[in-house]
């Protein structure tokens, strides 16, 4: 289809001529990429904007921002956003620019202090680093550094966060001579659009108490709010953390982390049947016939294996805390397993590295890495829908009432064993 021209060229040059602003080809090339790109969403749509046509297939749905380098300086390219699907124009802006900059910048790094391997140095040669100095590499993390540091101190705006994910990835770093464990501390929310976002990262020497709530306070600070239910393992730290910073908000112990804590105290000839009943227990239809399934397992195991019953007992207001919400939102908050997508993403680019050369170096390709992970999450489509997500966000209470807003009490006792976990 034709696009209908959204400007006067001619009476669009006459203006800025007789102006002669010093800004005049930046001006001009913005609005021409406008153009162009309004006619490639049009396309995708199916009708021109703001035209009513049967041939129509998708809508807009606002811009998202972008800087696009050039020789005239830096332009704002606002891209169209579609309710359905993305759009993103390939022929003039590069996906994950950031990640491979960084991949490169941290290659490089190691090989100039002297810890890569011989397969190190053939990934150098592969990336086309020869000859860089370390002034070199230091200018071209210079602005990686800066972008990265931005996109982990920025306001958590998009609120209110109803459900959020916390995990770690355990990455061997260099430091004082050695080769330490370090921990990449991360989280993931769903916001107010319904869109997946990376909430934080940051980096600990040990997976304590200290380090979580650390983190944590980091996300309230930046204006983490409105959380109804955190998803992760059962770190006591972590947990303890959550309990401390997010007042109000329920934790979900990952189905998945469990059901591998319940194998470990479960006989070896025991558990094929064990596991069969467990899983049992998160395919049924609604919430009660969620806990009554649980009761039968418990029934079955008490007799023969009580160290398994009582395990299961002391964690079943925690496994079952995702029976709170829809049904239809089960499978995205009962287990961390949809962020292992993202850790297979983050592990198949440090894995590249092996050892990091510092801390500053994990951060800089972890972090960028999440960046644009960031960036795909919300061209994409909404994780949860809007009208699910509001359902999600009238919690019952006693008394048939229904709460919207997190209770402010914080607990005390949780802090305490946040800080001394």
């Amino acid at each position: 289809m034709t696009a209908n021209p959204m400007m006067d060229p001619a009476r669009f040059l006459d203006e800025h001529l007789s102006q002669a602003s010093p800004d005049l080809m930046r001006t001009m090339l913005r609005s021409f990429i406008d153009t162009l790109m309004s006619a490639e969403a049009d396309a995708v749509c199916g009708a021109e904007y703001g035209t009513t046509s049967p041939e129509r297939v998708n809508v807009r749905n606002g811009y998202r921002h972008r800087d696009f380098d050039t020789r005239l300086g830096t332009i704002d390219v606002a891209i169209p956003k579609l309710r359905q699907g993305s759009y993103f124009p390939d022929w003039l802006l590069e996906r994950r620019r950031r990640a491979e900059r960084a991949l490169t910048t941290v290659v490089a790094t190691a090989y100039l202090l002297g810890v890569s391997t011989r397969r190190m140095e053939k990934l150098v040669e592969t990336l086309g680093i020869t000859r860089l100095s370390k002034s070199q590499v230091s200018e071209m993390a210079k602005d990686l550094d800066a972008q990265v540091e931005a996109f982990r101190t920025r306001r958590l705006d998009a609120g209110p966060y109803t459900f959020v994910a916390a995990d770690a990835l355990v990455m061997k770093v260099r430091e004082d001579g050695r080769v330490a464990n370090i921990h990449a501390m991360l989280a993931v929310g769903v916001n107010a659009d319904g869109h997946r976002e990376i909430l934080g990262l940051q980096t600990s020497s040990a997976e304590d108490g200290a380090g979580w709530l650390g983190f944590f306070r980091d996300l309230t600070a930046r204006g983490l709010s409105g959380v109804r239910l955190v998803t992760s393992d059962a770190h006591a730290g972590l947990v303890a953390a959550i309990g401390a910073t997010l007042p109000g908000a329920s934790w979900q112990r990952c189905r998945t982390h469990y059901a591998a804590n319940l194998m470990a105290i479960t006989p070896k000839t025991s558990w094929p049947w064990v596991k069969t009943l467990l899983h049992s227990v998160y395919d049924q239809p609604d919430a009660d016939s969620v806990h009554a399934q649980f009761d039968r397992l418990l029934d079955a195991v008490e007799a023969k294996l009580p160290k398994v019953a009582e395990h299961l007992d002391a964690a079943r207001a925690d496994v079952l805390a995702f029976t709170a919400f829809p049904k239809e939102v089960w499978r995205q908050v009962w287990s961390n397993n949809p962020q292992e997508r993202l850790n297979r993403e983050i592990r198949r680019r440090t894995d590249v590295v092996g050892i990091f050369p510092d801390r500053g170096s994990l951060i800089r390709l972890v972090g960028a890495v999440l960046a644009e992970q960031d960036d795909e999450w919300t061209e994409g489509r909404r994780y949860l829908g809007l009208d699910l997500l509001g359902r999600c966000r009238l919690t019952p209470m006693p008394g048939g009432q229904q709460n919207t807003e997190p209770s402010a009490e914080v607990n005390t006792d949780l802090t305490m064993q946040a800080l001394t976990a």
